[in-house]
């Protein structure tokens, strides 16, 4: 029977390592014996950074609802009782791909927006009424990498993700962020929307702009490629087009991991889609 790894883009290629599949140098340096020499193994780490701008607003949001614990009480209550309320809402109610220059083919950013803000998603939210607007650039030419810290599989790894570190990237980014005030600066949302809280008014330049992109992005939670699908000529490739490790029999990868290039959107569907190819591949290889 086969071995199915699928533990996801970061803790894949850190079970390879730990296993002695990687690049035989690192894991020598670790004192972990080699199994298969494999350079690609935790490197062409891919992500969407998301860019989230929030606005005080002088209408209520659900910032008012759940600052308060009795407001989250009434919140629970309508959902306990009548399976409504915020507590049925996705994390975004809206969304947008569009294109950040008239230049671009196809759409390579997407907008998430919600009727609350916070500092971090999972924090308390803001002390006012407050909406958020996030963007993410679709297509990154930024490329990280995530390395063992120890041979202790408790150890979390290194991960350098080196975002914004192409200069497309930085581009792009800048466009969106210009983009997302052009829509609060719109017709429909410029009476409802009374400030710029984050990057804030003061930020106008290009170079404001990227280096607050810098200090406030976060992952938006598509992390891909580690474990590059590709021929065993290109010697960045962890898995063949069948899914199997390159040079270790019966060992498959199954997840966001294997992907070349980050899908340009949310990259759930994709790997769904993915797994059920590879149970195909499996069966018919059985």
């Amino acid at each position: 029977n086969d071995i199915i790894l699928s533990s996801g883009a970061i803790a894949s290629p850190q079970l390879l390592m730990l296993s002695g599949i990687g690049d035989a140098n690192r894991l020598q340096d670790l004192s972990i014996p080699v199994q298969a020499n494999l350079l690609g193994v935790g490197q062409n780490l891919q992500d969407h950074l998301q860019i989230r701008a929030v606005y005080r607003c002088n209408v209520p949001t659900l910032n008012d609802e759940i600052a308060s614990a009795f407001g989250r009480f009434l919140i629970g209550l309508r959902f306990a009782f009548f399976r409504s309320g915020p507590m049925t809402m996705a994390a975004s109610q809206a969304g947008i791909f569009t294109r950040s220059s008239p230049h671009v083919d196809l759409p390579d950013i997407q907008f998430h927006f919600q009727p609350l803000s916070a500092d971090s998603p999972g924090e308390g939210v803001h002390p006012f009424s407050g909406v958020t607007s996030s963007v993410t650039q679709l297509r990154p030419e930024s490329r990280g990498e995530l390395r063992l810290k120890s041979p202790d599989a408790f150890d979390h790894p290194i991960i350098l993700p080196n975002y914004l570190s192409a200069e497309l990237d930085q581009r792009v980014v800048v466009k969106a962020m210009r983009f997302s005030r052009r829509i609060i600066a719109s017709h429909a949302m410029r009476f409802l929307v009374a400030e710029e809280k984050i990057p804030g008014p003061h930020i106008k330049s290009d170079e404001e702009l990227l280096d607050c992109a810098r200090s406030i992005g976060e992952t938006i939670y598509h992390p891909s490629g580690t474990c590059k699908m590709g021929p065993i000529s290109d010697p960045t490739a962890v898995v063949d087009h069948r899914l199997c490790v390159h040079g270790v029999g019966r060992l498959r990868v199954v997840d966001a991991s294997i992907m070349p290039t980050l899908t340009s959107g949310n990259t759930n569907a994709p790997t769904a889609a993915l797994a059920e190819k590879a149970s195909d591949m499996i069966l018919e290889d059985q």
